[in-house]
């Protein structure tokens, strides 16, 4: 019997105090290796010489995937954290708490040949994306996709994201 990744994360996924509770899914390396291996299986003919993430489960999820894609790891580090050299950096609209974000990315970390996947664990105004996706074409590489374990996404976004692939829609995760 296989065992679908989308009803591991299902199983796994809890709300606490009104928050998304993603960390039951990497605690086991089974679920983690399962889930990993789903985001990734869209991409994994698509030329993908690096994945990126944004910091914190960011970092997990495209460390994870780039892993198991056999390529390198690119960090989308938030303003404040430590991250030596020449960066480049893109502003990001608005989240969903209204807070907007500083992302940075090493500028010797891409190149012209590079074609990227940008993996996170939730998508919801898709404005990290999307400025992920500037930083990407920046450095001068191309967004081969997006690959998100929940989408809430309710704009349009999604197609200029390249390929976009997620394993649940936040309306099937369980009531909070």
């Amino acid at each position: 019997m296989t065992i679908l990744a989308r009803d591991l994360l299902l199983e796994r996924f809890r709300w606490v105090d009104g928050h998304a509770d993603m960390w039951p899914l990497f605690r086991d390396g089974d679920a983690f290796r399962t889930v990993v291996r789903a985001l990734v299986a869209p991409f994994r003919d698509a030329g993908v010489t690096g994945v990126c993430g944004i910091e914190s489960r960011g970092f997990l999820l495209g460390g994870a995937a780039a892993l198991e894609l056999g390529v390198g790891f690119v960090a989308v580090r938030k303003a404040g954290g430590m991250f030596p050299g020449e960066k480049l950096v893109r502003e990001t609209k608005p989240d969903y708490r209204g807070i907007r974000h500083s992302l940075r990315i090493q500028r010797a970390s891409l190149g012209a040949a590079d074609q990227v996947l940008f993996v996170d664990d939730w998508i919801e105004t898709g404005n990290q994306a999307l400025a992920v996706r500037d930083l990407v074409s920046s450095a001068g590489a191309e967004l081969a996709g997006c690959a998100v374990v929940v989408d809430q996404m309710q704009s349009n976004s999604k197609e200029t994201l390249g390929r976009f692939h997620a394993l649940v829609t936040s309306d099937e995760l369980p009531d909070a």
